[in-house]
């Protein structure tokens, strides 16, 4: 099939195309090249600098291909309020302007870059109250080093379980709202164009072709430039925050298969998916495994800290994904995280 890939020059991006390349299909390559990713505004050779936000005077591109996979966003928690605009027009507009777009060249398939921040907080068990859904952690408790959340009816600190892809939406960052938007353009798009979408919802993405100490660098990235630095990576709160880390190539071989599922016969006109590896693993534990790659016995530095945008656990269920897209990830963590403490970085 032919492709048209957005963010084709990005981390993930990258590694989608080569997949798609050696799945034998036409990949037409679109970045706009902004210098918070990419360091330098020269596309690779084969890449369209075009913007998604001006899509529609690219429509003739569209034109002739299957479907479009589309990555390109600005990512990161927001680190200010004034980062807001960035992520409404490259995130927000953007993608309605592609919608918009493709429906004018009569492109009616979409695999879209969705994220796990889309839940904001995870899945919390009372052990005697059952499922709650706790407050948002106060500011005094995580200044006095409490950050579990607790049963709103007991105080109880809460168990975490996996978050399945029914859980409510609660997005916590600038960041957040935007893949939310994005989904909720790319669901109304696919009702009113009579076409079909499935979201794939990343969790914490890593591997060879990161980009190194810029904001789109992710922690596991932040932990190995510490450690070549001779220092211990700093982890905030006590380290025992639970996320599911998933490798980049996992991740493109999952677009893969969610564009083989949406140009198929009689798919959904929309549906979202965890990408995850289906293995949970603490934030300390992701700078051990990343330490232990390096061959030294530097151990991580648990600082206390605290991000008001974080939250404390989110731990994906990759059954639906196995199930419906028939993907489940090859890399467990335990593998991956050390190996990328010597992967080739951007």
């Amino acid at each position: 099939m032919k492709v048209l890939l957005t963010g084709s020059a990005g981390f993930i991006g990258t590694a989608i195309g080569d997949a798609l390349d050696v799945a034998g299909h036409e990949v037409v390559r679109v970045d706009v090249m902004l210098p918070l990713a990419h360091q330098t505004t020269q596309a690779p050779p084969g890449t369209h600098r075009l913007d998604v936000r001006d899509a529609a005077s690219w429509v003739d591109l569209l034109r002739g291909c299957d479907a479009v996979c589309h990555q390109a966003a600005v990512v990161g928690a927001g680190v200010k309020v004034s980062d807001l605009p960035d992520y409404a027009g490259h995130n927000d507009l953007g993608t309605a302007a592609l919608l918009a777009a493709m429906y004018e060249a009569g492109v009616d398939r979409l695999v879209l870059a969705s994220s796990m921040v889309v839940y904001g907080e995870g899945r919390y068990v009372c052990p005697e109250h059952g499922a709650q859904v706790p407050p948002a952690r106060a500011v005094a408790a995580l200044e006095a080093g409490d950050f579990d959340n607790h049963c709103p009816r007991c105080d109880r600190a809460l168990g975490w379980e996996t978050v399945d892809e029914d859980a409510r939406l609660d997005p916590r960052s600038s960041y957040a709202a935007s893949k939310l938007a994005q989904e909720h353009y790319t669901s109304a798009w696919a009702r009113q164009a009579d076409a079909a979408a499935v979201a794939l919802r990343y969790h914490n993405v890593y591997g060879p072709g990161m980009p190194r100490d810029t904001p789109y660098s992710g922690v596991a990235a932040m932990f190995r430039s510490a450690l070549e630095r001779g220092e211990a990576p700093k982890v905030f709160e006590d380290g025992a925050q639970m996320r599911d880390f998933v490798h980049v190539s996992d991740v493109a071989r999952a677009n893969v298969r969610a564009l083989e599922v949406v140009t198929g016969e009689g798919p959904v006109p929309f549906a979202a998916y965890n990408v995850c590896s289906g293995e949970p693993v603490s934030i300390r534990d992701v700078a051990v495994l990343v330490a232990e790659g390096t061959g030294t016995d530097v151990a991580p530095e648990v600082t206390g800290g605290f991000r008001l945008g974080d939250v404390r656990h989110i731990v994906a269920s990759p059954r639906r994904a196995s199930i419906d897209l028939g993907f489940e990830s090859a890399v467990r963590p335990g593998e991956g995280l050390p190996e990328f403490a010597h992967a080739p970085l951007r």
